[in-house]
């Protein structure tokens, strides 16, 4: 197992194109750190440079204590599993794990032992002697990953390995690399835009945009202190509702649709600031119109979402599109002049030029 430090690294294609923008990050030993974007965001580029699939054009990356810029990728130590499998169609099952072993000169007995066990863990021994042809998506993704895990390398590199299964599969494979991260504890690196993913499986959350990181940190912290309007908007479901606003005291926001307290020892916002306000679905109070008193902000409903143990709430406050999230016997129907109420610490101000949090540190 090893560190992966990148420092300063840019991927720049010819014609000028900037995939990524100059990345420092660090990837520590023994850690699931999840490369968390949208598409062309760069994640996939960040991976398969680590993986020397992809040149580096200026920085360095090093694995271990060893800068690995100019070392093929079969020098790197690690071991990558991709989309599509990549599994040979001719070879049986045990010889695609074995492959990579024996063109490394691997003696026989040590072949058979790692495949052996390497099937056992992932529950693939009784299909050692079939083609990928007679195997099933989840299957072939355990194969793809048994002949990772034989070669037992300071980093596995995953590129969005679920993305050709099934939303039922997609959630136990999941599962078992959750499980399989903890039996090997190795230093894992995972590509993906699920952000379900990224939050279930991650000890560490590097979320991107447009070639640069917008945030690092564990699921949680990521998800309750997001950094930027686009990390707020890009984990959580629904997205975090954002309104347009005005700073009117040191504690208060004003918004079309009423105000709003929020907590002035974690937000930096002086008098007359606009900022846009941050709230999500799930930490917002619903206050029916028979309870409802002064203060929050005014509510119309439009319609409902059922899903099953919870209801969304879509509406507007002050002509302002929102999204209120409730257990689904926490009321009726949604009424015109319910309320809606939110504690100082669910409210986040954001700064509507450069949309970076307000917050006054960073976690």
């Amino acid at each position: 197992m090893a560190s992966v430090t990148l420092e300063h690294v840019k991927k720049i294609y010819p014609g000028g194109v900037e995939a990524v923008k100059g990345i420092d990050l660090t990837i520590p030993n023994g850690s699931f750190t999840v490369l968390l974007g949208p598409s062309g965001c760069g994640k996939s580029t960040l991976l398969r440079m680590i993986a020397g699939l992809e040149r580096i054009s200026e920085g360095t990356c090093k694995i271990g204590d060893r800068i690995v810029n100019e070392i093929e990728p079969a020098e790197r130590d690690i071991a990558m599993v991709f989309q599509n499998y990549a599994l040979y169609p001719h070879m049986s099952v045990y010889d695609n794990m074995a492959y990579g072993l024996r063109n490394r000169g691997t003696p026989k007995d040590e072949i058979e032992r790692r495949v052996r066990e390497a099937a056992t863990m992932l529950a693939i021994t009784e299909y050692l002697d079939r083609k990928p042809r007679a195997l099933s998506g989840g299957q072939r993704q355990r194969v793809a990953m048994g002949r990772a895990i034989v070669r037992e390398p300071q980093v596995f590199l995953f590129d969005e390995p679920l993305s050709n299964l099934d939303a039922k599969l997609r959630i136990s494979m999941r599962l078992e690399i959750r499980r399989l991260h903890n039996r090997l504890k190795a230093t894992s690196i995972f590509v993906t835009h699920d952000q379900i993913e990224a939050m279930t499986l991650a000890d560490q959350v590097v979320v991107m945009n447009s070639g640069r990181i917008e945030q690092v940190g564990r699921p949680t912290d990521v998800y309750r202190y997001p950094a930027s309007k686009f990390v707020a908007t890009f984990i959580g479901t629904p997205p975090m509702n954002l309104l347009p606003g005005r700073i009117i005291s040191n504690d208060t926001v004003e918004i079309a649709g009423g105000k709003l307290p929020f907590d002035a020892t974690r937000f930096a916002a002086e008098k007359g600031k606009d900022v846009e306000v941050g709230l999500r679905a799930e930490e917002i109070m619903y206050v029916p119109p028979a309870a409802a008193s002064s203060g929050g902000l005014a509510f119309d409903p439009e319609f409902v979402e059922e899903l099953g143990p919870n209801r969304l709430f879509h509406g507007t406050t002050g002509g302002i599109p929102i999204v209120v999230s409730l257990a689904a016997s926490a009321t009726s129907e949604p009424k015109k002049g319910a309320q809606l109420l939110a504690e100082q610490e669910a409210v986040h101000l954001f700064d509507p030029a450069t949309g970076k949090s307000l917050r006054k540190s960073a976690r």
